[in-house]
């Protein structure tokens, strides 16, 4: 059982990157609509964001050992046969080669600037390494640490990922009550940590919103440690415990 937690007792932040600091629905949109211009007249885009969930899913089944952001071509060529979008033969590659067009949500670079400024901050992200640096880029370069689907081998919920963070980060004399897990995602985050004994933070990035975009969704939704809908909320949170505010 996890004890109550002051969020000033964290000595390290774990972040999720992709949905949680990177808007990537945005980038996916973007992508898309750059391809297919018309593609709006057959679709809406929150049908074109559940087609692309559905589609990860289903892959992520068949390769489990393949980082999210190097599923994106035969994830494309799945949205291309459902939605009618442009020869994956030639196209296939446009929604990994978009990745460093992704933006940042407009919370993102300033909550982490504030926020590793009093905490160490790792990227736990299934990306692999050429799309997470170009990720830390965007974000203006906030992490202490990185460990990635390349790194690892599989991608979250796999426990995997979690316990080679765990030892990674021991070396630096971190154990796992040092930690908070912050993530958009219940279906690759939320509930895999809670379930091994992290503490979590959901960041609901959709909330107010229905379904669950871009993201698979989970038969069971995992009630966090902390629930805030922006990253902004997290770094006030923080400050008010510390009866101080970041800067406006």
């Amino acid at each position: 059982m996890v004890e109550a937690m002051s969020l000033r007792d964290a000595r390290i932040l774990t972040f999720d990157v992709v949905g949680t600091l990177i808007d990537f629905e945005a980038g996916i949109l973007a992508c898309v609509h750059a391809l297919d211009p018309a593609v709006g007249e057959r679709v809406d885009d929150a049908e074109i964001l559940a087609r692309f969930a559905r589609a990860e899913d289903a892959q992520q089944r068949r390769t489990p050992e393949l980082p999210f952001t190097q599923m994106l071509a035969p994830i494309y060529t799945e949205l291309a046969g459902d939605l009618g979008l442009p020869d994956p033969g030639a196209h296939g590659a446009a929604l990994r080669a978009s990745i460093p067009r992704w933006p940042a949500f407009p919370d993102a670079v300033r909550s982490l600037a504030w926020l590793r400024e009093r905490f160490r901050l790792v990227a736990l992200t299934n990306a692999d390494n050429w799309a997470t640096r170009h990720m830390a880029t965007t974000l203006g370069e906030p992490f202490h640490d990185t460990v990635t689907a390349e790194d690892v081998g599989v991608n979250k919920p796999d426990s995997d990922v979690f316990a080679y963070c765990l030892g990674r980060q021991s070396v630096h004399g971190y154990v796992r009550t040092d930690y908070l897990h912050v993530a958009q995602s219940q279906y690759h985050d939320i509930g895999a940590a809670k379930r091994l004994g992290y503490r979590v933070c959901w960041i609901e990035r959709r909330r107010g919103r229905a379904g669950t975009g871009a993201t698979p969704a989970t038969a069971t939704i995992t009630t966090p440690d902390y629930h805030y809908s922006s990253l902004a909320e997290l770094a006030e949170a923080v400050a008010d415990e510390a009866q101080g505010r970041p800067e406006p």
